[in-house]
């Protein structure tokens, strides 16, 4: 089992790569996820290890690099809200802890459930991708405060929740237990 997140990022998003600002822009987000998932961690005292926190919150979006996401510089063919179950599968295939990859599956959103993905016509295989342990959600959280494009500046709780509203009542009574459990730093 690897735990160097930094060894698994490097290989799909390499510093020397053709694409430096896919590079870039994965970089800053998810280092603003992981610095927030570490500091609620402590904040909140959830007791979670914080390498454990930080690897899963570095790699959550491993997979955008195989989407089609022109926006964010992702020039692969896949679509955008297949990220996570893409990533899950490469972190599965380069060994990572079951954790980190389990993170990557379910951050979409605040989780989607089968019913979700029948409603939405979703390419995605009909189950459902819901956060459930602790790191899952923190980390699922930690990342609805910042975006990959635009400024890429912190959200506020207000800002997070509209940016959720549309979609669905659902998602933001997710959220919005997720924010009871966290809090915001």
């Amino acid at each position: 089992m690897t735990t160097d997140y930094q060894a698994i990022i490097d290989k799909y998003y390499p510093a020397s790569g053709d694409n430096p600002l896919m590079r870039e822009i994965y970089m800053k987000h998810a280092c603003q996820v992981a610095d927030m998932a570490v500091a609620l961690n402590e904040a909140a005292r959830l007791g979670l290890d914080a390498d454990m926190v930080r690897g899963a919150a570095m790699l959550h979006d491993i997979g955008i690099c195989r989407t089609k996401a022109p926006g964010i510089h992702c020039l692969g063919e896949e679509p955008y809200i297949r990220h996570g179950i893409i990533g899950a599968g490469m972190l599965r295939e380069e060994g990572a802890p079951e954790e980190w990859a389990r993170v990557a599956e379910t951050h979409t959103g605040t989780g989607l459930t089968a019913e979700d993905i029948v409603q939405q016509q979703l390419p995605l295989p009909e189950c459902d991708y819901m956060p459930e342990s602790i790191l899952e959600k923190l980390v699922c959280y930690a990342d609805k405060f910042y975006s990959k494009s635009g400024a890429m500046e912190k959200r506020t709780v207000a800002k997070a929740r509209a940016a959720l509203a549309r979609h669905g009542g659902d998602s933001l009574m997710r959220f919005d237990a997720m924010h009871r459990m966290f809090g915001y730093v």
